[in-house]
């Protein structure tokens, strides 16, 4: 396939909008600070081209107006903290042609590179204060058909705020007002404020930040690990399989008032059993498990209808190998549910003061916006593993129908990294997109599968 770039454009707000630094909260400016790329793929239009693009160009600077802080830039500021300058200098928009039909894609999870399709950000050559918060490819194939590659800063928004601003803006280009309005301030999670200093939390050992994920035994850093050739592939889940492992995670429970194991709880416990038995792991050796948990309704009172930035913590669950594989998937997920539930208000506001309590946060930061080096490592023994079970990414509808397919696009995936989405609409399946070092992808692909009839 060969895309040829025709325009490339920057958007701006179509009306004045508020300008000035807007302060970002400790959630916002930890973890990754890359961009996320996602695609949507749209068959052919009745409207001519021309018209397509000119509608989604204007829709988009009408949405801005209420989304400002996209159109912005990053500053860095003392302490490697982060702030976000709205200054309107606005979004990037690239026109482009492929010279293939979206017929031959065929299985659009068996494609799931698409550099081509999504743009990107030379993070060693563009300077932090130019680099823009969001980035977008709109791609027309031989067929009519076309793509939509829409790569968005991670410190900007998290996945719910990302997908919210899209729905908008594809409500406006329907030719419909407005929705919902997001909110902007961040200062509900105390951006710019001091620590509160009021809790000590009894699960603090949970808290990312404070546990560094383990190293292999025998080695004195993850250096090697790092360094290892990976692989990404996409991993589909019939609802049938899915059932299978919850049965096989329930049944177990020991009383009828035992809450049945999420579809989450027992594909994220299988991935992490498996992973142990495929890397060839000492039983004695430990291994965490990084979980991405959206916090807006863990908030005591919970956080603001549309809360516009990132609204998500990390926590891990840790174990030996040993245990896990020799383990029940019940007792595994139950590791994965004992993490997630000590999620609350407590929790969130001890790890916002511990980091605020950071004079350098530089050091919880994955930096590739600010310099060439790398966050806390999840890869062999680890896992970190991220779900888009819950955000709103289906059935987004320009005005000329639904999309064909829409998935995570290209991104720089580490050993150990694990994606959990939706299949196709209604049928209940669901895709495991994962990332391992070349010499283990294989085996672990076999032992996905055969484990679930076998255990």
């Amino acid at each position: 396939m060969r895309v040829t770039i025709n325009l490339s454009s920057m958007l701006k707000p179509s009306e004045p909008t508020w300008s000035g630094s807007l302060a970002l909260s400790e959630l916002d400016q930890t973890g990754m600070t890359a961009h996320v790329p996602t695609i949507y793929f749209y068959t052919q239009s009745s409207e001519n081209w021309h018209a397509v693009l000119q509608t989604l160009k204007t829709s988009l600077t009408t949405t801005l107006v209420h989304f400002y802080p996209l159109a912005g830039r990053l500053n860095s500021i003392a302490g490697g903290r982060l702030e976000l300058n709205c200054n309107t200098d606005g979004v990037p928009f690239t026109e482009a042609y492929a010279d293939v039909k979206l017929v031959d894609l065929d299985d659009f999870f068996q494609h799931p590179v698409f550099d081509q399709l999504i743009p990107t950000v030379d993070y060693r050559n563009t300077p932090l204060e130019e680099t823009p918060m969001l980035l977008l490819q709109v791609t027309r194939f031989v067929c009519g058909g076309w793509s939509l590659g829409f790569c968005i800063s991670h410190v900007a928004v998290d996945g719910q705020s990302a997908l919210h601003f899209l729905s908008e803006w594809a409500r406006v280009c329907r030719g419909e007002p407005m929705g919902s309005q997001p909110y902007l301030d961040r200062k509900v999670l105390r951006a710019g404020d001091p620590p509160m200093m009021t809790c000590v939390n009894r699960n603090i050992k949970l808290h990312a930040q404070c546990s560094p994920p383990p190293i292999l035994l025998g080695q004195s850093s993850n250096e090697n690990e790092r360094r290892q050739e990976t692989t990404v592939t996409m991993l589909k889940l019939t609802k049938t399989l899915v059932e299978k492992l919850r049965n096989k995670a329930n049944e177990n429970q020991k009383t009828e008032n035992d809450r049945s194991f999420t579809r989450y709880e027992v594909v994220t416990a299988h991935a992490w059993r498996t992973a142990c038995k495929i890397r060839n792991l000492e039983p004695e050796q430990e291994t965490s498990i990084g979980i991405c948990i959206d916090i807006r309704h863990r908030m005591n009172p919970p956080l603001p209808e549309k809360y516009f930035g990132n609204a998500i913590v990390d926590v891990i669950a840790t174990g030996t190998s040993g245990e896990l594989v020799s383990g029940t998937l019940g007792f595994v997920s139950s590791k994965i549910r004992d993490s997630i539930g000590k999620v609350d208000d407590e929790f969130v506001n001890s790890v916002i003061d511990f980091l605020k309590n950071q004079e350098d946060l530089s050091k919880f930061q994955d930096l590739q916006l600010i310099k060439d080096e790398k966050g806390p490592f999840y890869g062999n023994p680890n896992l970190g593993v991220i779900s888009w079970l819950t955000l709103p990414m289906y059935g987004v509808d320009f005005g000329w129908g639904k999309e064909l397919f829409t998935g995570p696009g290209t991104n720089d995936a580490e050993d150990g990294d694990f994606l959990i989405l939706r299949g196709e609409e209604g049928d209940g399946s669901l895709i495991v997109a994962v990332c391992l070092q070349v010499r283990h992808m294989e085996d672990f692909k076999r032992v996905f599968y055969q484990s679930i009839e076998e255990d």
